[in-house]
C-alpha cells in the first residue's frame, strides 16, 4: 500500500530512528520540513532525566508550539521482548491552519509504520496544550467516554483491519480507492469536530458540495433528543454525528453515533452515490483522525426515525437467549429384556 500523502522519513530521521532503541533519549519531536519536497524531519531528541512521569512535562510541555503540529514520541519505562515502548502524540492545535492539519493527519500512518509500529503502546491525539500535560493524559487514559489504551497485539489487529479498507485521504486532492471517496473538508467542519471532541457541542451535520466536490459543514450545536427529527432534511441527503446521553443499567452515560440520512429516491442518482460512497471515509476521519468513538452507525429516510427507544435498540440491543440444544429422543423399546440365566457348571 502506497503512503497517504507520499511524505517519507529522511534519511537522517530513519538512521536516527534505528538508534534511539537504546533508552538513552526520552522524547523525540518530528516534523513536516521542506517546501518542494516535504519530509518528516528530526526536530528535536532530550535525554532522560528521572522517571517517565517525572520527565513529562518538564521536557514535553515546552516543546509544544500552540500554533504549528507536530509529532511526539516519548519513551515510557516499560519494555518488552523487543525494546522499549513509546506513547505516539499527534499534536493538531485548534490554531494551526487547516491545511497543516489535514497534512499531519494524512501522514500519520506513514510516520507510525516507519517508526516502528509494534514499539507504540498507546496512540494520543491533542488539540489544547491542557491534553498534553501528564494530568491530561491521564484523564484521556481513564476516560469513561473513551476505550482504554490497547495492547500490542490490539493495535496491530486494528491497523491490519484499517489497512484492508483505507481510504488515502489527501490534503486539496480527492482519491478514490475500494468504491470509496474522500473528499476535503471544510475548515469549518474540522473546527466543528474539535469542538466536539471538547463536548462544547453535541451535534454535528455535514453536506457534501457536489460542484465542489468537499465535505461542509451545515449545522452545529447543543440538542435534545427530540430535536433531532427536525434537523434532518426530507429532501437532501446528510451526515449526522450526535453524542447521546442517556441511562443504562442505572448509570448515566453517554454514546456517539454516526447517523446517515437519506430521504428516499426524492434525492437523485448522483447525490445518492456520492453520499454512499464517501460515507466510509467521512467516518474514517471522525473515528481515526480525531479519535472520536463512534458506538453505533445508522441508516435513516426520514427524522422521525430518531426516537429514544430506536436509539437504545441500537446501542443496547436486546441479547437474544440461545435456543436450548436439541436432544436426541431415546431408541425406541424392544420390549422387556429376557434374562437368561448361566447353566449350572
Amino acid at each position: 500500500m502506497s503512503h497517504q500523502t507520499g511524505i517519507g522519513s529522511s534519511d537522517d530521521l530513519k538512521a536516527f530512528f534505528g538508534s534511539c532503541r537504546t533508552g538513552k533519549y526520552r522524547l523525540i519531536k518530528v516534523m513536516i520540513r521542506g517546501e518542494s519536497g516535504p519530509r518528516l524531519e528530526l526536530e528535536e531528541s532530550l535525554e532522560q532525566a528521572g522517571s517517565w512521569e517525572e520527565d513529562w512535562n518538564s521536557l514535553l510541555l515546552p516543546l509544544v508550539d500552540k500554533e504549528q503540529p507536530a509529532y511526539f514520541l516519548y519513551r515510557l519505562d516499560e519494555k518488552d521482548d523487543s525494546g522499549f515502548l513509546w506513547i505516539f502524540i499527534s499534536w493538531s492545535p485548534d490554531e494551526a491552519p487547516t491545511r497543516q492539519k489535514m497534512l499531519y493527519a494524512s501522514t500519520k500512518a506513514t510516520f507510525k509504520k516507519e517508526f516502528g509500529q509494534g514499539q507504540i503502546k498507546t496512540d494520543y491525539f491533542a488539540t489544547s496544550k491542557e491534553e498534553v500535560t501528564l494530568e491530561g493524559l491521564k484523564r484521556h487514559l481513564v476516560s469513561a467516554n473513551g476505550p482504554g489504551p490497547l495492547s500490542k497485539q490490539e493495535e496491530e489487529m486494528k491497523e491490519i483491519k484499517q489497512s484492508e479498507t483505507r481510504v488515502d485521504i489527501s490534503v486539496n486532492t480527492k482519491q478514490q480507492t475500494l468504491s470509496s471517496l474522500a473528499f476535503p473538508m471544510e475548515e469549518k467542519a474540522l473546527s466543528a469536530l474539535n469542538e466536539f471532541i471538547k463536548k462544547g457541542i453535541n451535534y454535528v451535520q455535514l453536506s457534501i458540495d457536489i460542484s465542489n466536490e468537499s465535505i461542509l459543514l451545515k449545522k452545529t450545536g447543543v440538542y435534545e433528543l427530540e430535536d433531532l427529527a427536525s434537523l434532518v432534511p426530507e429532501d437532501e441527503a446528510r451526515y449526522h454525528l450526535y453524542r447521546f446521553k442517556h441511562s443504562y443499567q442505572g448509570e448515566a452515560t453517554a454514546s456517539t453515533v454516526f447517523i446517515y440520512s437519506m430521504p428516499g429516491y426524492s434525492v437523485s442518482i448522483k447525490e445518492r452515490m456520492l453520499y454512499s460512497s464517501c460515507k466510509n471515509s467521512v467516518v474514517e476521519v471522525i473515528e481515526n483522525h480525531y479519535n472520536i468513538e463512534i458506538a453505533r452507525k445508522m441508516e435513516i429516510d426520514v427524522g422521525s426515525e430518531l426516537t429514544e427507544e430506536y436509539f437504545m435498540s441500537e446501542i443496547h440491543p436486546v441479547a437474544v437467549n440461545a435456543k436450548p440444544k436439541f436432544s436426541k429422543p431415546a431408541p425406541p423399546s424392544k420390549g422387556r429384556k429376557r434374562i437368561t440365566k448361566a447353566p449350572p457348571s
